[in-house]
């Protein structure tokens, strides 16, 4: 049976890097970064990839990277999840990455394992395993067209597009042009990705390099949604229990007991249906699967919790200065991250033969 528990290895893992973002991205910090138009901490990110080694997790050793598993990429998700991190590490350290996992560019793997150089899948931010994907063309040796929704595309270093020949090609970002989008989510921006005869290495056949990108995009996704709902839950309890009304504090009223209790129970189930969908992703077992279950169910809570805390919060909850708004924006931009939730019980059904009729 499958031990979905933290190892004493992952929760020392943990407890360096909530002790790194703690540093690096403390509310007021991040806050500050998502106005000044350039969000992305690079410091934050030469911490977690110079200091720590993360960027690799997923990489073997024998290729230049860490040699970990999904598991551990997970609980660092989570922890950056709780500090909305303006960091590239979901789109560079994990689709990207995995991306590369199935092609034949351990040059670039290294990069990217190293963290020297960003990666992005260029792809929709929305796209859902399996869905049809958007691809350049193809002529002369040089790739051409407009990509659009493209995760952290502005930081990035290395692009890597599928075509319209069915290939994977990968394109240094300076050869592209790099267009911010307006995005909901002020700490991971999209942007739209022009190419105008770029050139392009093909590495690779593009669809099971989709496919297994975004497969592990939308399972981990759900533990970075758990690490944001977690922080939702933990700091609206906190502020019950010192906000006083009518002489008593606001966490005392029975309503608000139960609101929290609810939330809290669903919040635990989150945590294993993401902790499912991570150890799937690292044994190979029923990922799809658990996968979907995962982003069906990680969708909504997510969004729940940060609604709830900014409801809770009253008037204070309300204004731009408390970070819960950041919260608020991740978790509604993360539900359609990688397929929403229907798409994803609609690929439920189709895996467990349950169509509706």
């Amino acid at each position: 049976m499958t031990d979905l528990l933290y190892s004493e290895e992952e929760e020392a893992l943990r407890a360096a890097v909530r002790d790194l973002l703690t540093d690096h991205c403390d509310a007021p910090s991040v806050l500050a970064r998502a106005e000044s138009g350039a969000p992305h901490d690079p410091a934050a990110w030469k911490a977690l990839t110079d200091g720590m080694g993360l960027a690799g997790l997923l990489v073997p050793e024998a290729r230049g990277g860490q040699g970990a598993t999904h598991r551990e990429a997970a609980v660092v998700l989570e922890e950056l999840g709780r500090a909305v991190a303006p960091v590239p590490y979901l789109t560079s350290a994990v689709v990207a990455t995995e991306a590369l996992l199935v092609c034949a560019a351990d040059d670039l793997l290294a990069e990217l394992a190293s963290g020297r150089t960003v990666g992005a899948l260029a792809v929709g931010l929305h796209t859902a395993p399996g869905a049809a994907v958007r691809t350049a063309r193809v002529a002369d040796g040089a790739l051409h067209g407009e990509l659009t929704g493209v995760a952290d595309a502005a930081v990035a270093g290395l692009l890597l597009v599928p075509a319209d020949d069915g290939g994977l090609y990968a394109v240094r970002a300076g050869d592209a042009a790099v267009t911010p989008q307006v995005s909901l989510d002020l700490t991971r921006p999209v942007a739209t990705v022009v190419l105008d005869g770029a050139p392009g290495r093909r590495i690779g056949d593009a669809g099971p390099a989709v496919r297994r990108a975004l497969r592990a995009g939308a399972g981990l996704l759900a533990s970075e949604q758990l690490g944001l709902a977690e922080w939702a839950l933990t700091q609206t309890v906190s502020y019950l229990k010192e906000r006083r009304q009518f002489n008593r504090p606001v966490g005392g009223f029975q309503a608000l007991k139960h609101r929290l209790a609810q939330l809290w129970l669903e919040v635990v189930h989150l945590r294993a249906a993401a902790r499912n969908a991570a150890d799937a992703l690292a044994t190979g077992e029923d990922t799809d699967v658990a996968v979907a279950v995962a982003q069906a169910y990680a969708a909504p809570v997510a969004v729940r919790a940060a609604e709830e805390a900014l409801q809770l919060h009253g008037g204070i909850g309300m204004t731009w200065e408390h970070p819960v708004h950041l919260y608020l924006k991740r978790a509604k931009a993360d539900s359609i991250a990688y397929g929403t939730a229907g798409a994803q019980r609609a690929a439920l059904a189709a895996l467990v033969d349950l169509r509706a009729p």
